[in-house]
């Protein structure tokens, strides 16, 4: 997960994470038989093989990785040391970066502009306070025109790693608004369940306009 340079992240204040003991917790539940691959299915109805797709926050790589397998063109970034050396030991075909999602800067770091990009479990409600909108209009940046912006989080505390919700969906749709963004879909489930006002969502928003200089 991702938080601001100037401020700790609120993920970050939640104590330091075992990046082993993370994806051990995911491998235990694809052994039990558990579906752990719903985010990359998701982003693979959203766009075909051989599209890139920049996984935002993506901390041991399970999405990005699973993408990978399917013929995607990934690239996984997180400024959690621990959880990214998981992600390269557990594979070689993403390119894995250690960086800040409120300080992304030249796309051209990344090869270039992406079809998707993905900010799954909860990276959104853990960024740095105050760093939401920065942030949600970086990824915006490294979209090219019609490209997706998918993200999924709580929006309740059962549904978060904290006491509560640190805002609402009309402040997200605002943000992604103000970014160009337009918001496409909205889901209560990474399996596409149709939304209606519940405690979790999976929001897709399209990018309408690229502009000429700048992101």
């Amino acid at each position: 997960m991702i938080g601001a340079v100037s401020t700790p992240s609120r993920w970050s204040q939640g104590g330091a994470r075992d990046g082993r003991r993370y994806a051990e917790r995911f491998e235990e539940l694809a052994a039990a038989g558990s579906d752990v691959h719903g985010e990359a299915a998701l982003c693979a109805s959203q766009v075909p093989p051989g599209s890139r797709v920049l996984d935002a926050g993506c901390g041991t790589g399970r999405v990005a990785i699973r993408l990978a397998e399917l013929g995607y063109d990934c690239v996984g970034v997180d400024s959690d040391a621990s959880m990214l050396a998981e992600a390269r030991r557990a594979s070689t075909g993403v390119t894995w970066l250690l960086r800040d999602l409120a300080a992304i800067g030249d796309i051209e770091e990344f090869g270039g502009r992406f079809d998707l990009v993905v900010a799954a479990g909860n990276v959104i409600p853990l960024l740095a306070p105050g760093s939401e909108p920065v942030v949600v209009a970086g990824l915006a940046g490294c979209l090219r025109q019609g490209g997706l912006l998918v993200s999924g989080f709580g929006l309740d505390a059962a549904h978060l790693p904290l006491g509560e919700a640190p805002f609402g969906l009309s402040s997200y749709d605002d943000w992604c608004d103000a970014a160009g963004l337009l918001l496409e879909n909205r889901y209560a489930t990474w399996a596409a369940d149709p939304y209606a006002d519940g405690p979790y969502a999976v929001t897709l928003h399209r990018r309408t306009h690229v502009p000429s200089v700048g992101l």
